[in-house]
């Protein structure tokens, strides 16, 4: 199977309060969910229609192998996928405080995980050259041996040796909880870029990775530092992509928010979508900006990714160009 996405990193089972409004103490019950944000951009991807796989570890326990049942579920190959001995499949509790809160409470992660215990002897190279897109994530880098897997990954697969509609996307996804300082990651991030063509992070990731300054000077430096597009989230005022002969703003998409933690990884799922589409940049960022917008506004992360055709909707809905739209109109020019 060649992978049009194939993620690394991050899963565990995401416990959500059915008791929406209230702190983690005052809550009654919960669902559990697949969680983790590179396995989530794969779920979104797959929702897309997309073949997507992930790489990544769980505990040899029941929720390892919900994970495993989820990602079927979600058509994610789970070949990749495998138990570490003596780790617990890490679980990550969240309180559902809309609009704004939303703090996160991560277990089974202290002193380590089962994700980041990825070797490099392991990785299956020939399948991470071959994805049409490979993604992975900052937080990959905070610990070994999944920082040298993660670099072992990327020097396999340079950028002078991706074929035209190949790219590699760094989620610049920034934890502090898992590292020592802001210096240590940005340190693991300067080892990385080089490989990558694609960085996409909010103003505080794309400090960690590239210095303080305003969206354009961040997003000018990640393009120094050889990516192609920078995608740089501005919160509120929406979200821009710049090449270097292109900047385009998608602004925001307004939903009454519910649970904005699955926004991010929807959004990732629909920008790799659009991406490997061959759509104008301009598109791949509204439609990914729906796609994030429509998973704010429900509970679940991986569950909740939309389909195609509930972001075509939105965008109707919000009076913006669908896909569809956008290609025919490029073609009339």
């Amino acid at each position: 199977m060649t992978h049009e996405l194939l993620t690394i990193g991050r899963i565990s089972v995401d416990i959500y309060p059915n008791d929406i409004g209230v702190g983690l103490e005052d809550v009654t019950s919960f669902g559990k969910y697949l969680g983790g944000s590179p396995s989530n951009v794969a779920v979104a991807a797959a929702r897309h229609g997309r073949r997507a796989g992930v790489i990544t570890r769980t505990g040899d326990d029941p929720f390892g192998e919900y994970l495993h049942r989820e990602l079927r579920k979600f058509n994610v190959d789970d070949s990749y996928v495998a138990p570490v001995a003596g780790l617990q499949t890490p679980a990550t509790f969240c309180a559902i405080q809309p609009p704004h809160d939303f703090p996160l409470y991560f277990y089974g992660r202290f002193p380590t995980a089962p994700d980041l215990q990825i070797a490099a002897g392991e990785l299956d190279l020939d399948a991470i050259r071959s994805a049409g897109i490979f993604w992975s994530t900052v937080t990959g880098l905070c610990q070994e041996p999944s920082r040298s897997a993660h670099l072992a990954a990327h020097e396999a697969r340079p950028r002078t040796g991706l074929s035209e509609g190949q790219f590699t996307i760094l989620d610049l996804d920034y934890r502090p909880m898992f590292w020592a300082s802001e210096d240590e990651a940005r340190e693991q991030v300067a080892k990385v870029l080089p490989h990558v063509t694609v960085a996409i992070g909010n103003d505080k990731e794309c400090a960690v990775a590239v210095g303080e300054g305003t969206p354009d000077e961040q997003a000018d430096r990640l393009l120094a530092a050889g990516v192609e597009i920078a995608v740089v989230k501005l919160g509120p005022e929406g979200v821009m992509a710049k090449t270097r002969t292109e900047r385009v703003v998608s602004a925001p998409v307004p939903v009454e928010t519910v649970n904005g933690l699955g926004a991010g990884d929807s959004f990732g799922g629909a920008f790799c979508h659009g991406l490997l589409s061959g759509w104008p940049l301009a598109q791949v960022l509204d439609y990914a900006n729906a796609a994030g917008a429509l998973v704010a506004s429900r509970l679940s992360c991986a569950d909740a990714m939309p389909t195609p055709e509930e972001v075509t909707s939105l965008l109707i809905e919000r009076g913006r160009l669908t896909p569809a739209d956008a290609v025919s109109e490029g073609a009339t020019r």
